[in-house]
C-alpha cells in the first residue's frame, strides 16, 4: 500500500523543519516529509490530526515466553537468583509450542501498542532434548503480526551455578547441537539486508554462568564468520563479578574480553552493577548495553550507570526485558522510566528526552545493524508510530510533541506501520483476534500448571 498520513501536529524527523505536518509512504519507504503534501493517485490517506509522529521504538531484550509467567505470587517479592528458580526456571521447561506461540504473540502486541515496531527477543528455551517448534512458532507470530523480529539465539552448553535450573531438570545442549541448530535458523529465517524483517543473534543466555570460556570463543567465531551479532546477560546483579573473580580471577568484563565477547557487534542487557573501570572497557571497545530500568526495579537489582556509559561514548539502547518481571510490557513505558529515574540519582539535567528518543530508536538501529530503521528521514524504512494526542489527559501538555514520552501510558496509538505497512489502528493490532488469544493463554497456562504439579 502507499499512504498519505496528514495534519500530524509534529513529526519527530531528522534535519526536517518542525513546521511538517504529512509524510509520504511508498513501497515500505519514507518518500517524502512536508507540510501541504497533495494526495497522489492510489495512495490511502490517514488522518494524524491532533496526533504525533515518531519513529518505532526498537526494543533490544525481551523474552516473550515470559508474557505467560506475569505476576508469578512466589516470585513478586524476590531479587533475581531466587526469582529466577521461583518463574522462569519453573515453568519454561514445562512451556508448549501453542503456549509459546499465544505468549509470543501476547508480547509482541503489547509492544506494537505501546510505540514498539521490533522486537529482539532473547530466547532460551533451548535443551538437549528440545524441539525447533519452540523456535519457529516466534517467526510465525512475527509474521502474522507484522512485526520485525530480532531472535537473540540463547541456551546453555553446561549446567550452570543456579540451583534452580538444576532442580528443574533441563540438560543443556552440548556446543555441536547448538552450533547446529544456530545454522539451521540461519540458513532458514536470518536476513543480512538493513530492513531485514528477521535477524539472527548468537546469544547464550549467561556469559557468566552457562557456557565454558572455550565455547564462547568458539559461538563467538562462528558468529563472526557469518555477521551476525553478540548478544547476553551480564552484571545484573553481583553474582556475575563474584564468580568471575571466583573462578576466573578477573572481573566479568574482562572475562568477556578474554573470550572475544567484547566489540561493536555486542551489546549486553542490564549492566548494573558496572563500574567505573568496566564503563572504560566496554566504551573502549564499543560494547553496548540493553538497559532495562522496570525490571531492574521490580527485581531490585537497581539502577544501570547508563548516563556515565553515554558519556564514555557505550551505545545505550532500552529493552523490556521479559514480561515476568516487567509485567507492562511496554517499550513506551522503559522510555519514560529511563527518562526519569536517573534524574532521582543525578539531578534534572541527567537525562534528555531527546536523549532517551535516541536509545529507543536510533541507537537501537544502529546496534542490530539494521541501518535504515531508526529515524523518520526520506529513504528510510516506514517504521513509525502515530501516537493519539485527542484526550484530556494531553490537554494541558505545553509542548505536545513530547507528550507519549513524558505522559507515558495509558497512550492510544492511532495507526503504526512497520515496512510500510499498517499494523495497528485505532489503537489494536491489525488483524489479532484478541479474545481467542486470550483463552489460548488461559489454557495454555491451564495445561502448564497440570505439567509443573505433576
Amino acid at each position: 500500500m502507499r499512504y498519505l498520513i496528514r495534519n500530524a501536529e509534529a513529526i519527530l524527523a531528522q534535519g526536517i523543519s518542525s513546521s511538517a505536518t504529512d509524510l509520504r509512504i511508498a513501497d515500505g519507504i519514507i518518500t517524502e516529509i512536508g507540510q501541504g503534501l497533495l494526495p497522489q493517485e492510489g495512495e490511502q490517506q490517514v488522518d494524524a490530526s491532533r496526533s504525533v509522529i515518531y519513529p518505532g521504538f526498537i526494543n533490544t531484550h525481551h523474552h516473550l515466553a515470559q508474557s505467560a509467567l506475569k505476576g508469578i505470587p512466589a516470585g513478586i517479592n524476590q531479587g533475581l537468583g531466587e526469582w529466577l528458580a521461583s518463574v522462569p526456571y519453573r515453568f519454561w521447561p514445562h512451556i508448549d509450542p501453542e503456549l509459546m506461540l499465544a505468549a509470543a504473540k501476547m508480547g509482541l502486541a503489547e509492544q506494537l501498542r505501546s510505540g514498539a515496531t521490533t522486537c529482539a527477543d532473547h530466547h532460551y528455551l533451548y535443551h538437549l532434548n528440545s524441539s525447533m517448534e519452540m523456535e519457529d512458532v516466534l517467526w510465525q507470530a512475527a509474521d502474522e503480526l507484522g512485526m520485525r523480529l530480532v531472535l537473540c539465539r540463547g541456551g546453555a552448553t553446561v549446567q550452570g551455578s543456579h540451583k534452580g535450573l538444576a532442580k528443574a531438570g533441563v540438560k543443556p545442549e552440548t556446543l555441536e547441537l547448538m552450533l547446529q541448530r544456530l545454522e539451521q535458523t540461519r540458513s532458514r529465517y536470518h536476513q543480512a539486508e538493513s530492513n531485514a524483517m528477521r535477524r539472527l543473534v548468537v546469544s547464550p543466555t549467561s556469559l557468566v554462568h552457562s557456557i565454558t570460556a572455550e565455547d564462547l570463543k568458539q559461538v563467538a567465531a562462528y558468529a563472526r564468520s557469518h555477521d551476525l551479532k553478540l548478544h547476553s546477560h551480564l552484571l545484573e546483579v553481583g553474582f556475575d563479578e563474584q564468580q568471575a573473580q571466583a573462578l576466573h580471577g578477573c572481573t566479568a568484563v574482562e572475562y568477556a574480553q578474554r573470550c572475544d565477547w567484547l566489540g561493536e557487534d555486542v551489546w549486553f542487557a542490564h549492566l548494573v552493577q558496572a563500574t567505573e573501570q568496566d564503563i572504560q572497557l566496554l566504551s573502549e571497545t564499543g560494547t553496548g548495553i540493553a538497559h532495562c530500568p522496570t525490571s531492574n526495579c521490580r527485581l531490585g537489582s537497581g539502577i544501570a550507570p547508563v548516563v556515565a556509559m553515554e558519556k564514555a561514548g557505550m551505545p545505550v539502547t532500552l529493552g523490556v526485558d521479559g514480561s515476568a518481571s516487567a509485567e507492562s510490557g511496554s517499550v513506551l513505558q522503559e522510555a519514560n522510566l529511563a527518562w526519569l529515574i536517573h534524574r532521582t540519582q543525578q539531578g534534572p539535567d541527567a537525562t534528555r528526552l531527546e536523549t532517551v528518543l535516541e536509545w529507543a530508536s536510533d541507537n537501537a538501529a544502529k546496534m542490530l545493524g539494521l541501518d535504515a530503521l531508526g529515524a523518520l528521514a526520506v529513504g528510510k524504512a516506514a517504521d513509525l508510530v502515530i501516537y493519539d494526542l485527542n484526550d484530556y489527559r494531553f490537554a494541558g501538555v505545553h509542548d505536545r510533541q513530547w507528550a507519549p514520552l513524558m505522559c507515558g501510558e495509558p497512550m492510544r496509538i492511532k495507526a503504526s506501520f512497520v515496512n510500510g505497512r499498517q499494523v495497528v489502528e485505532g489503537g489494536e493490532v491489525s488483524g489479532l483476534d484478541t479474545e481467542a488469544l486470550q483463552q489460548d493463554v488461559i489454557e495454555g497456562i491451564q495445561r502448564l500448571y497440570k505439567k509443573v504439579d505433576a
